[in-house]
């Protein structure tokens, strides 16, 4: 065998400083049975503090697979529409310099990742899949004269508590990583918590005589994960490149540019400037865009132009099959034949 080339090199010594190599249980983790505390030696990425919290507590580990498994595909049906897709994230644990290198691309998906775990734990306490949690406590706030606290809450509380245990610990417990990296990495974690606190809503059932309404039972519920991230995109594109710098007794993360406001809570943020991600370049984690698909008649990030960075794009026609003439039977189903239909699709150069 011959010696590592120098990009080889370079993705070992930037992979022994990415905290989410926990997304790589979606690989590890999905056969494991969970009752046995040995299960936890199966599982590659998991810290010492990970690895101790998974002995403690195994039957939370169902949800942090399905946390994964979630961050993951949703993290890409987000950016479907961007130069960077997020497929990168499918090597988990393997990241590339594009999740390692404090770009913007990784302070979404660290906060994502961050409100995932969250968000599974606090959901799986409401479907009762663990026994050390249940329903989410029952609101402060006064109910109204049509609606009563009622149903089952998420357990947002509980969430919390555990999700940034699990998420947290790599970056705390790590002596690997710049101290810069791993503020940025945490802040970019609490980011992601707070959207997912701020989302939580007042869910209603109805109840009454032919569906009136008279009465409502109520609880607190989180959304799915897929608004969690829409709304995380959009600080993605507002994020703001910051500098880890002293000020006062302790280091703290202040935006690189001066005539920019201070950072605040609910800022994502970020250190290096992101490559374009028009050709592919493995030291700078681009895939490039060659052979994505892109909409001809759009003007926004995937648009013919944009996406394919100027180089042209070529057309082929593809054939669809879709229903159509559905008819409504009583009582109570659809019937529908199948058409076909050639539909041009357009991708980059």
């Amino acid at each position: 065998m011959g010696h590592p080339t120098t990009a080889a090199v370079l993705l070992c010594q930037l992979g022994l400083t990415a905290a989410i190599h926990w997304l790589g249980l979606t690989e590890s983790g999905s056969g494991v049975a969970w009752n046995e505390s040995h299960h936890c030696r199966l599982l590659a990425g998991l810290v010492p503090d990970q690895f101790q919290m998974c002995r403690r507590n195994l039957e939370v580990m169902h949800s942090i697979v399905r946390a994964a498994r979630r961050t993951k595909s949703v993290c890409q049906k987000t950016f479907t529409d961007m130069r960077w897709n997020c497929s990168s994230i499918q090597r988990a644990p393997s990241f590339g310099p594009d999740l390692l290198k404090g770009t913007r691309e990784s302070a979404f998906v660290y906060a994502l990742a961050a409100a995932a775990v969250t968000h599974s734990i606090a959901q799986a306490c409401t479907s009762g899949e663990l026994p050390l949690c249940s329903c989410g406590s029952v609101p402060s706030e006064v109910p109204g004269p049509d609606f009563r606290w009622g149903g089952c809450g998420d357990n947002l509380r509980y969430g919390l508590q555990l999700g940034t245990a699990f998420a947290d610990s790599p970056l705390k417990s790590s002596k690997l990583g710049t101290q810069a990296l791993k503020a940025m990495n945490l802040h970019n974690n609490a980011v992601g918590r707070q959207v997912l606190s701020d989302s939580l809503d007042t869910k209603c059932k109805c109840h009454g005589v032919s569906g009136s309404c008279s009465v409502k039972t109520c609880w607190k519920g989180l959304p799915n994960l897929d608004e969690i991230a829409s709304d995380l995109k959009s600080k993605y594109l507002a994020a703001i490149k910051v500098t880890h710098r002293l000020i006062g007794p302790r280091k703290q993360l202040i935006p690189k540019e001066m005539d920019i406001r201070p950072v605040k809570e609910t800022d994502l943020v970020y250190l290096n400037n992101s490559p374009d991600y028009c050709t592919p370049n493995l030291h700078l984690g681009s895939l490039g865009t060659q052979d994505r698909q892109c909409n001809k008649t759009s003007v926004g990030s995937d648009s013919c132009n944009l996406m394919c960075c100027g180089r042209g794009y070529n057309a082929y026609t593809e054939e669809v099959v879709e229903r159509c003439h559905c008819k409504y039977h009583w009582c109570c189903y659809v019937v529908c034949k199948k058409c076909r239909r050639k539909v041009e699709r357009y991708v980059c150069k």
